[in-house]
């Protein structure tokens, strides 16, 4: 198999601005826009944007895998620090300001997604649980909270937020204070439903 080959500079920054102005136009205006409005938007060529992506699938996909691995490079390098259930926080914190910046929470959407969209999930997912199960142990958490409910959880602070009218910046910080609250073990009561199955 032939190794693929890295891209010129030139060519890394023009994908680079490609999936900066497609997150952008997806957020806005949804998944009908239309590829020279993207190519518009990043200053690029319509052609340009084909070579680097012969279909609007292939940009998505690339724009959630692109997302995805930045998250976790986050969480796994967080996996080593000592207090588990800060480094939890640090990860929800992180998570929360970056899907806010690039407005992904449209990608939900997408179907059929790419095997390489749904290995970097995955990847994800793992970091998270492990995440979870480090802050558990060391009684960070309430015992019955699962990596699952924080995956869940994850961009909740986000959706609140959109649901307010002239809602300040940051105002996603509080909710994420509210959420972490909740998943700590002082005052804890008994959940009343079973956790979802695990992700």
């Amino acid at each position: 198999m032939t190794a693929t080959r890295p891209l010129r500079a030139d060519a890394a920054r023009n994908r680079q601005l490609l999936l900066t102005a497609a997150s952008q136009e997806f957020a806005e205006r949804g998944f009908d826009v239309s590829i020279a409005d993207i190519a518009r938007r990043a200053g690029i060529a319509k052609g340009t944007v084909f070579r680097h992506f012969p279909t609007k699938d292939d940009l998505i996909s690339a724009i959630i895998v692109d997302q995805v691995i930045a998250l976790t490079e986050v969480g796994e390098r967080l996996l080593d620090a000592p207090d588990a259930g800060a480094a939890l926080l640090q990860f929800l914190t992180t998570a929360a300001r970056e899907l806010r910046q690039l407005d992904l929470s449209f990608l939900t959407g997408a179907a059929d997604p790419a095997a390489e969209v749904v290995e970097t999930e995955q990847r994800l997912y793992a970091t998270i649980h492990a995440l979870v199960d480090r802050a558990r142990d060391q009684g960070d958490l309430r015992p019955d909270i699962t990596g699952t409910d924080v995956v869940a959880l994850m961009c909740a602070p986000n959706h609140v937020v959109k649901s307010l009218p002239d809602a300040s910046p940051d105002l996603w910080r509080r909710y994420l204070g509210i959420i972490f609250d909740g998943l700590r073990p002082q005052g804890a009561h008994p959940l009343p439903h079973p956790p979802p199955l695990p992700l």
